[in-house]
């Protein structure tokens, strides 16, 4: 090949850019089908019970109305791992909104207008929504992803009793909810008993036979298709409810139907953060040296279904301690299943972690930065694994030194402009550096062009471009001769985008199928026989045989607030990180990512809240009218930027994700600055003004 410039590292403008800003990408809902029709569901409306009796008679005389679905009578499902997706199966309530039935019709208004129609008897049940640390609790053998639930090392209790400086605080987070632009939308096919579902999915191939299996088809019996997608933030990982109803009203009606959430409903059909009380403890000596850690965390999931958040396990990460104790508890509630959001654990946990840390440093009348340097660990405090790279350090002095940070008054409460109380803060970031078994294929074209395929799901991070870098750098050619396709199930198994693990994942399988379709030209003499010529190659052993290494991103991020100290609104005029995550493939959609993760972290410590009816039992701001998130008026000026860092331990790319990182510190370091500018220490998110008011 010849020598060309490197295209990973240089700023490449999407390759989809243009066909999404003009209209030509499809999104799921947007694949035109011939004589398709239109579902609309039926929710509940009570949040634990059964469906005594449901009239569908006046909802079937709406003109263009195709059929009405109710439970037992809409086509069965086999019962699998995921209670998410075993639909209008039987007369159970589990939850508000929860869907119960269905109509189809022509038109979606027609769908809807019937919907409305259907009249449902319930035999009501007590529910119990709210987390209530006094009430049963569970603590749980694992947690998600794979982490066990609890540690227990050293003596924290001794270490704790007999250290002259401690912390001990509860913090609570809300449920949250991730509020993509796209809801959940599926267009169902069938061809025979073949399933096509062209669907906003995170992880097509992992979700096809999923659905697969649920539908009681064979392997390969449905395809996913997932072009495009308009965000995600977790709640389009796992397969949920909205698809399936597509499928079993498309079986019904024999034709293809599509399925469009509402906003609204979209809070009950999408998985939720769950809320969390966490009760940290931390002791240290004279010097700021930390003795003890103790890091609980409380959450709910559902009566029906479990997803635990990883919140307590950035305790066995962050700091260097002889003695650590980590748990996970988690109480049953009537809700749906909570579901990870951008990211999940890491996000709540380093909240409640680095408020502490900044306590303790209060307490010790030391440097917040300082505290932190002074408790680097050499090896992962819990597992005593090495680190495969750890630059936090270099993040917090770099940080500072582009923030201002040298010279920072320590005195809380004292700095004013007007009625405005400033103050700054700084807090610590954190994510694993995972990586999933993948496949690829590559194919090399007569015309001297290369096509990539993969069943990677771009949600909008850019992942396409990055890839599309890294295929045309390592076969040696211009970005222009490379053609990256995703999205697709038939594409061979993929993980799905989430984690942070996408990038790193995918491009592990396509580094390797490339040079095994470079290794076949060389022994063919460069020659492409007639129909191209492909290569495949999965991952499944080299991720398995990897060394055992602590691999994690890090990083820094800094906060300036103000906080008018009579009506407790705060503002953040300034967000700053530094991150170190491996090798930057894309400095532009890179910068995109660290900067939408840092708006989201504002958006949780300022704004979001879901709030939970205890009489109803639902979410009652289940619109984005009253479910705030971050706006343009909410973000000041806001930085990224980041170290080189060179990690041969994670993958071929040597990349890290970066879609979840710039989240994880951000809600501490306001929090952190809302201290330093009031005097008052808030440790429940969000810093609403009712909870900011007459703090000066």
């Amino acid at each position: 090949m010849t020598t060309v410039e490197r295209a990973a590292g240089a700023g490449l403008r999407r390759s989809e850019g243009r066909a999404k800003v003009t209209g030509q990408a499809t999104y799921s809902s947007e694949w035109r089908m011939q004589d398709a029709a239109y579902a609309w569901p039926v929710t509940a409306t009570i949040a634990r019970g059964r469906i005594g009796a449901m009239d569908l008679g006046a909802a079937l005389t709406v003109p263009g109305v195709l059929a009405a679905m109710e439970p037992g009578a809409a086509g069965r499902l086999v019962r699998g791992a995921n209670p998410e997706t075993w639909i209008l199966q039987d007369h159970e309530v589990r939850f508000r909104g929860q869907i119960i039935g269905a109509v189809v019709a022509t038109s979606a208004e027609a769908a809807r207008e019937a919907a409305s129609l259907v009249r449902v008897d319930y035999e009501q049940q007590p529910h119990q929504v709210l987390l209530d640390p006094d009430r049963e609790l569970e603590t749980t053998p694992t947690v998600n992803a794979g982490y066990p639930s609890t540690t227990d090392r050293g003596d924290v209790d001794a270490a704790w009793n007999s250290a002259p400086a401690r912390i001990a605080a509860t913090y609570s987070t809300p449920a949250e909810h991730t509020s993509s632009l796209e809801p959940y939308a599926t267009i169902a096919r069938w061809d025979g008993e073949e399933l096509t579902l062209y669907n906003s999915d995170q992880g097509p191939a992992v979700s096809a036979p999923e659905f697969a299996a649920l539908f009681g088809l064979p392997e390969g019996g449905v395809r996913v298709v997932a072009e495009h997608i308009g965000g995600g933030f977790g709640a389009k990982a796992f397969p949920r409810s909205v698809p399936v109803l597509a499928g079993l009203a498309a079986k019904l009606v024999r034709r293809p139907v599509k399925v469009v959430a509402t906003r609204k409903q979209m809070f009950s059909l999408a998985g939720h953060r769950t809320p969390t009380v966490q009760h940290v403890r931390l002791a240290a000596d004279t010097s700021g040296a930390l003795t003890a850690v103790d890091h609980e965390a409380i959450m709910h999931t559902s009566r029906y279904g479990e997803f635990i958040e990883q919140t307590a396990t950035v305790a066995r990460v962050m700091y260097r301690t002889p003695n650590l104790r980590t748990a996970h508890r988690v109480q049953r509630v009537d809700l749906p299943t909570p579901g990870p959001m951008r990211a999940p654990g890491e996000m709540p946990g380093l909240f409640a972690l680095e408020s502490a840390m900044d306590e303790l440093a209060h307490e010790l009348d030391v440097d917040p930065i300082e505290l932190r340097v002074r408790n680097e660990p050499d090896v992962e405090p819990d597992s005593g694994l090495p680190f495969s790279s750890r630059n936090l350090v270099s993040c917090l002095r770099d940080g500072a030194r582009r923030f201002g940070w040298d010279g920072r008054d320590r005195t809380p409460g004292v700095r004013r402009e007007g009625r405005w109380l400033l103050g700054t803060g700084v807090a610590a970031s954190s994510f694993p550096a995972f990586a999933l078994p993948s496949s690829a294929t590559a194919l090399a074209e007569q015309d001297g062009t290369f096509t990539v395929r993969i069943a990677a799901a771009d949600i909008g991070t850019g992942a396409r471009t990055a890839l599309l870098q890294l295929a045309a750098d390592e076969l040696g050619v211009p970005p222009e001769r490379v053609v990256v396709q995703v999205g697709r199930s038939a594409y061979g198994p993929a993980p799905f985008a989430g984690g942070s693990a996408g990038t790193a994942s995918w491009s592990w399988a396509m580094i390797k199928t490339i040079r095994s379709l470079l290794a076949d030209l060389d022994e063919r003499g460069g020659v492409i026989p007639d129909g191209g010529l492909a290569a495949t190659a999965d991952t499944t052993e080299d991720i398995a045989g990897r060394s055992k290494l602590s691999r994690h991103a890090f990083g820094a991020q800094f906060a300036a607030v103000r906080v008018d100290a009579d009506s407790g609104e705060a503002r953040v005029d300034r967000l700053l990180g530094v991150f170190a995550a491996g090798r930057i493939v894309n400095p532009r959609t890179a910068r995109s990512q660290l900067l939408g993760g840092m708006v989201m972290g504002l958006s949780i410590a300022l704004l979001e809240r879901g709030e939970i009816d205890p009489v109803h039992g639902a979410f009652v701001n289940d619109d984005l009218a009253s479910y705030h998130v971050a706006a343009n008026a909410d973000v000041g000026a806001i930085e990224a930027h980041w170290i080189d860092e060179h990690d041969d331990e994670l993958n071929p790319a040597g990349v890290k994700g970066i879609g979840e990182i710039g989240t994880t510190g951000t809600a501490a370091a306001i929090a952190n600055a809302v201290h330093h500018a009031t005097g008052t220490r808030h440790r429940h998110l969000p810093l609403t003004l009712d909870r900011l008011r007459n703090t000066s």
